[in-house]
């Protein structure tokens, strides 16, 4: 018997966003709330108060204000939440991808922070960090016992102050020791490569990075192959979460010249809007090959539907996530920020994403190698999927399929392992053929 088994992730369940943002605190006019309505929130001040007088121990009242709203928030769908003073700043630094910090990108390791690489030209390069080293300590507190959360927040910090880490480095007699200045650090959202006569490009999220990284990476690509040996491009959209709706629109009408990219609709039919490309094709007409998976999600449905929708790129490897909302971050002032879902997406020919994801034009599985099977103990039937459909509480889809979205989202960590990459890669060598590639316009799909 084959178990189908659901595996959520909180990182990238957070990150699953395409999102828009409004400036001030009153961005709309709410209907004003009927008697029936006052006598609940009545009944919500009466709890509180009984609470803050009766409960065991002295409750903090920030703390239970908070979970009520986001009680409130959570019960409408998995997407929308309210973010403290702290949490909406978090967000804007990620949305905005530039912070005051060392530049490494680490994880966790035996309890301790494991560097997997320090970007290029940033403060911890220049500072001799490696690749493989294990953070002990920051600024002379142990990081066991720290979640890693904790620990990248010690190391964020103000452009110019210093932080010290202690060091366990393979090879080292003792700790190494190192004082490193701040200073502000681009995430990179965008990471490219030659693959001999093909672009690769890999968008790893969308934030106001996003556009101006692909851009740069294409005219890098079309540099050191030459416009003429090139044989067109990868846009790998894989385990990429989402981000920002307009980057989204921006990244897709890079290789569109003209028509919809999306639309998004509200509650009221005046709220719907439409986007579009604008004349300009950064590759050139080149040909196109997406990649997407069970991981990829909101934003990055929104490019790869465009491109499908539009004729302009073929999609390739496995069912995407689903998650076809838009959530509006809506200031609160000093108290904040609301992230409210206001609308759903729609693709250039209609489609709806949510709860149903991205079919690709031509489905390439990538399977579970079994030693990881093995570490998540699971047996050569199960199926590991991922999905919005899958999210409790979440948005009923108009076009939600009966086996739900989503589908494994693991990515080799070395290319020639990549299944999908090297199909990707032999389509536009010519050494595979396939009648979805390239995509036929509407002109010749009639004929």
């Amino acid at each position: 018997m084959i178990r189908k088994i659901s595996i959520l992730f909180a990182g990238a369940l957070m990150g699953a966003t395409a999102m828009t943002v409004v400036s001030g605190q009153n961005s709309g006019v709410a209907n004003a709330a009927d008697s029936d309505t006052y006598r609940q929130l009545e009944i919500f001040g009466d709890v509180f108060e009984r609470v803050r007088a009766q409960y065991v121990e002295k409750p903090d009242d920030q703390k239970l204000v908070e979970t009520a709203i986001n009680g409130m928030l959570t019960s409408l769908d998995p997407h929308s939440s309210y973010m403290n003073a702290k949490e909406a700043a978090d967000m804007r630094t990620e949305t905005r991808g530039q912070f005051g910090g060392l530049g490494i990108e680490v994880t966790m390791q035996d309890d301790l922070v494991k560097v997997v690489s320090p970007f290029e030209g940033t403060p911890a390069d220049k500072a001799g960090v490696l690749a493989g080293d294990l953070i002990a300590q920051i600024n002379g507190e142990d990081v066991r016992g720290l979640t890693l959360t904790d620990a990248v927040e010690k190391m964020k910090g103000d452009i110019g102050t210093s932080v010290e880490l202690t060091i366990i480095r393979d090879g080292a007699t003792k700790p190494i020791r190192l004082n490193i200045t701040r200073d502000e650090i681009k995430v990179p959202s965008v990471r490219h490569s030659v693959e001999n006569d093909v672009g690769y490009i890999k968008l790893l999220k969308f934030n106001e990075q996003t556009t101006r990284g692909m851009e740069e990476a294409i005219a890098d690509i079309k540099q050191k192959v030459g416009e003429d040996k090139l044989k067109g491009f990868v846009l790998d959209l894989r385990r990429n979460p989402g981000g920002l709706l307009d980057e989204a629109v921006s990244v897709s009408d890079a290789f569109l010249q003209n028509g919809e990219i999306v639309s998004t609709r509200g509650r009221n039919p005046e709220e719907t809007r439409r986007y579009n490309a604008r004349s300009g094709d950064d590759i050139g007409g080149k040909p196109l090959v997406v990649l997407v998976n069970g991981g990829s999600a909101s934003a990055s449905e929104i490019v790869a539907g465009a491109l499908q929708d539009q004729r302009r790129a073929t999609v390739v490897g496995s069912r995407s996530f689903g998650k076809g909302s838009v959530q509006t971050i809506i200031p609160l002032g000093a108290n904040g920020a609301l992230r409210l879902t206001t609308a759903l997406y729609y693709t250039p020919s209609g489609r709806s994403i949510q709860g149903r994801g991205i079919d690709p034009d031509i489905a390439v599985e990538q399977p579970l190698p079994d030693e990881i099977k093995k570490q998540m103990g699971l047996d050569d039937d199960d199926q590991v999927a991922r999905g919005e459909s899958s999210l409790r509480g979440h948005i009923t889809g108009v076009d939600e399929n009966k086996e739900g979205s989503g589908s494994l989202d693991y990515v080799p960590p070395e290319k020639k392992d990549d299944l999908q990459l090297q199909y990707a890669l032999a389509l536009l060598r010519g050494e595979k053929t396939n009648a979805a590639f390239p995509p036929k316009s509407e002109s010749s799909a009639a004929n």
